[in-house]
């Protein structure tokens, strides 16, 4: 088995209502401009999963090691992102892998 150097960050939301999804991608979206993470991507989801369509929306991203992931998370725009979508979530799920 090859040893990953990288962290691949993941997380889940689901919208309190529905209508605030479009918000809640908007919000994230502003951590692309966060310089410390090598591949970022916010997605609606598909909701394509026949057994589970609870999650509205998903963040991940990579990261070269766990200061550069302690760094984004330290970042002024993360910050402004949690103020953002905290309120418009019910719930967050969040792996580091």
């Amino acid at each position: 088995m090859t040893s990953r150097t990288f962290i691949r960050h993941i997380v889940f939301f689901s919208a309190k209502d529905k209508a605030d999804v479009g918000r809640i991608v908007d919000g994230l979206s502003e951590l692309a401009k966060i310089p410390h993470s090598d591949v970022f991507e916010v997605r609606q989801n598909s909701h394509q999963d026949t057994w589970s369509d609870e999650m509205d929306v998903v963040v991940y991203g990579e990261f070269k090691n766990q200061d550069a992931l302690n760094a984004y998370k330290a970042h002024p725009i993360y910050q402004e992102a949690i103020r953002v979508v905290r309120p418009l979530r019910e719930l967050r799920i969040a792996a580091d892998i």
